[in-house]
């Protein structure tokens, strides 16, 4: 059974650093291209940060550039995204997302693009 699990998430203060991790069972995640989304209560679920299969080619939503970074370790069947410098607007479960294809440019933060999901992770962003 295909199956992806997110860990990581917590309770930060503001500036503090997480990373989240995103292991997969049932599948060969290195086959597959994964996103990482957030929704906030209240708020439509938007793309984070994508990955390509083999982790040459990552996307990041510009409100994460240079805080966020996306890495994979496919020997590990586990994708990352070390979140650096939080700031309360980041508070949201975090989902990541598995997809046969990779699509480039802002299309890999698409969320109608994957296919498999997993259950989230809560980020909480406060003083």
């Amino acid at each position: 059974q295909l199956q992806l699990v997110e860990s990581g998430g917590g309770l930060v203060q503001p500036g503090g650093s997480l990373r989240l991790a995103c292991a997969a069972s049932g599948f060969t995640l290195g086959d597959y291209a994964v996103g990482w989304f957030r929704q906030a209560p209240g708020k439509e679920r938007e793309g984070v940060s994508c990955i390509s299969k083999s982790g040459g080619v990552t996307k990041y939503a510009g409100s994460v550039k240079g805080r966020f970074t996306i890495s994979r370790d496919n020997a590990k069947n586990t994708v990352y995204l070390q979140m650096n410098s939080l700031k309360p607007e980041d508070t949201a479960i975090y989902f990541c997302a598995a997809d046969q294809k990779f699509y480039l440019g802002s299309a890999c933060l698409d969320r109608l693009r994957y296919d498999y999901w997993g259950q989230g992770t809560q980020v909480t962003v406060s003083s």
